[in-house]
């Protein structure tokens, strides 16, 4: 089938000449099975939405700034881990998100806790959400940065303008006092309006001594380790094998502090 030029200017116009490449095989599709017209219109507009999206997909992903590409059935849900498959795999109908409730993943090296936080927002970003993976380390880098070419305001508004925020790796040094506050404001601005994943292979109670100030720290926990989703992965780092020396700590279990306002336990334990 020759498309006339007319014909690819109008769909040009329009802002629909996606449609050209699969045109010519649904025409010839269509007059095989002598489809009704109203049947091949529908199955056209179908071929172009369907590439928005997955366009739509690509630029999401994209932004999102993943290291690496992690999806829910990439996870080896037979690996040695202990925790509560159920409710993770629960997480992914992604309700946290429409609450604006917070996930933490808290376990050794080497368990998945990356892979799970950026399938999780893997599925977001396929979900149509606003996703921003960052290693707390680079974000603490950014924001340090930004002050120096006054673009701190820049900056704070790409981390609050997600639905999803992830912050990979948090824990892993002491936070100076510029670097306690910027989580804090973070923290403060997202609570209530957004969603915010941590990974961190300290338990809970070892973040408070991280912070410069243990009064700002006990205010940012109290708005985020103590209204989300803990999930603490027990096991054996996968990809080298367990060495004296080398093991992952395990984070210790934290009782249930706080009961929201509706009588329910946002902060699921395991």
């Amino acid at each position: 089938m020759e498309i006339s030029q007319s014909l690819k200017t109008h769909l040009k116009r329009l802002k629909i000449s996606g449609l050209l490449a699969t045109l010519p095989d649904r025409v010839a599709h269509a007059r095989k099975t002598k489809r009704p017209e109203l049947e091949f219109l529908e199955l056209v507009l179908q071929d172009e939405v369907d590439r928005r999206d997955h366009k739509n997909l690509e630029i999401r992903l994209a932004r999102a700034g993943f290291e690496e590409e992690h999806t829910l059935e990439g996870f080896d849900w037979e690996a040695p881990f202990s925790f509560d498959r159920d409710r993770v795999k629960d997480l992914f109908g992604l309700g946290f998100l429409e609450r604006h409730e917070d996930v933490i993943f808290l376990g050794p090296v080497g368990v998945g806790k990356t892979f799970l936080a950026g399938a999780l927002g893997h599925a977001a970003c396929r979900a149509g959400r606003q996703v921003l993976f960052l290693r707390a380390d680079r974000m603490f880098a950014w924001l340090h940065q930004s002050r120096a070419d006054h673009s701190t305001e820049k900056a704070l508004r790409r981390l609050l303008a997600p639905d999803l925020l992830i912050l990979d790796d948090f824990g892993l040094r002491r936070l100076s006092a510029e670097q306690s506050s910027d989580l804090y404001e973070v923290i403060l601005e997202r609570h209530r309006r957004a969603s915010t994943i941590v990974t961190s292979n300290r338990a809970i109670d070892e973040w408070i001594p991280l912070f410069d100030d243990p009064i700002l720290a006990q205010s940012a926990l109290d708005r985020l380790a103590h209204n989300a989703y803990q999930v603490v992965i027990d096991g054996e780092s996968l990809p080298q094998a367990p060495a004296a020396g080398r093991r992952g700590r395990r984070p210790a279990r934290v009782e249930a502090a706080v009961t929201p306002k509706e009588g329910r336990l946002n902060r699921e334990m395991l």
